[in-house]
């Protein structure tokens, strides 16, 4: 199956409490963390939601 990384590269202050859930829900704790996910149609779902904070990369 295909992976994505998935890297947290801005802030969520000012966007509200729905953002700060998503990137939570992600699994990243701090700005520019990175992590590794199964592409799945609820990951592209969630990174959707916050397409403004974060850098996806397909991952070989």
């Amino acid at each position: 199956m295909a992976s994505i990384r998935i890297t947290w590269i801005k802030s969520t202050n000012g966007y509200g409490q729905p953002p700060r859930k998503v990137i939570q829900s992600l699994g990243l704790h701090h700005l520019h963390d990175s992590v590794v996910r199964v592409d799945s149609p609820t990951i592209r779902g969630m990174v959707e939601k916050v397409q403004h904070l974060v850098k996806v990369e397909e991952v070989a």
